[in-house]
């Protein structure tokens, strides 16, 4: 799981023009967070992107 969120941050960072300490703040302040780390939403088997476009 640590890939992918790695991966997610590193996304928002080069969209947004921010550097990778402040997506990471981004990233764990969101609801997606959560949402990812939910068994239940499944989240964790969608690719990147897909996640990524939910924080959008």
């Amino acid at each position: 799981m640590w890939n992918k969120i790695g991966r997610i941050i590193a996304l928002i960072a080069k969209d947004r023009n921010l550097s990778i300490a402040q997506a990471a703040d981004c990233f764990y302040r969101s609801n997606l967070n959560k949402a990812l780390h939910d068994e239940q939403t499944g989240l964790y088997l969608m690719s990147d992107q897909y996640v990524y476009s939910l924080l959008q």
